[in-house]
């Protein structure tokens, strides 16, 4: 996908993969939706880039919102391109300590609401024959990371939610993309939920170690104007650990090509 003068909708823009994607899709000649919580934040987003951006408040487990806000992005430029499905927060906490509400938010934020997000979409999409959804998931999506069960947990069913999706949509011109990011300097440890629930307030020295947001960005911009379905951006041991986890696009071709042969349609006939 070429970003000049297409529309691409990024959930958790205003800090962060959200914030560096936005700033680089615009820099490539794209108009960028820009949706989050905070409406300043986001502005100050917003402030940071030349070219059209719209900004749509909300949150992600707001359904009545989101529908809202999906009736105003499609309206503005008469559809979304690219939808960036990254909004999310991590954890930090040994399962045997943390509350089950932890689990609750984190796979209610990173996984189902990724999923409706998807879902107000994906109609649109296919009526006109193209669009591309990208699915922000993780390292720990790939192999589960200690501290993080429920954060790891959420991350593979959205790869398996985008492995599915993209099986279904394979006929139909949309594309979808699963994003495996490493370590990348934000505040991601920081916000992350602890035991209790309460954010943890301090960084991670890997992720202080980690890539450059904008240049992290880039590459997942880059991954997904290449069409690649699975995109690692990672280095070092994080890398290794995904790659060697990374599904071969000769699988993914196979579960396409069931669809192409009309399973679908069998299975609905019964």
């Amino acid at each position: 996908m070429k970003s000049q003068g297409k529309v691409a909708w990024i959930t958790g823009a205003s800090s962060g993969i959200g914030a560096a994607l936005a700033r680089q899709w615009a820099a490539r000649g794209g108009h960028a939706i820009l949706s989050g919580r905070d409406t300043a934040r986001l502005q100050e987003v917003a402030d940071q880039i030349d070219g059209e951006t719209l900004i749509l408040p909300f949150d992600v487990r707001d359904d009545a919102a989101l529908a809202g806000a999906t009736a105003q992005a499609i309206a503005w430029k008469g559809g979304v391109d690219l939808a960036v499905a990254n909004a999310g927060i991590s954890q930090r906490s040994a399962a045997v300590e943390t509350d089950m509400k932890v689990y609750r938010e984190i796979i209610e934020i990173d996984l189902v609401a990724q999923i409706a997000f998807a879902q107000g979409l994906i109609g649109p999409m296919t009526e006109r024959g193209s669009g591309a959804l990208a699915f922000i998931s993780s390292i720990a999506g790939k192999v589960g990371v200690p501290m993080r069960t429920a954060y790891s947990a959420a991350k593979f069913g959205l790869a398996g939610y985008a492995d599915a999706l993209r099986s279904e949509l394979s006929q139909s011109g949309v594309k979808v993309h699963t994003i495996f990011p490493g370590s990348i300097r934000t505040d991601i440890s920081r916000n992350a939920l602890t035991a209790d629930g309460s954010a943890r307030g301090t960084s991670d020295k890997a992720i202080e170690l980690g890539l450059d947001p904008d240049e992290a960005a880039g590459r997942m911009l880059d991954g997904i104007a290449g069409g690649q379905r699975e995109i690692i951006v990672a280095k070092d041991a994080e890398l290794a650990m995904a790659e060697a986890r990374r599904v071969p696009d000769w699988l993914l071709d196979q579960v396409e090509a069931m669809v192409a042969r009309g399973y679908m349609e069998r299975l609905k006939e019964g």
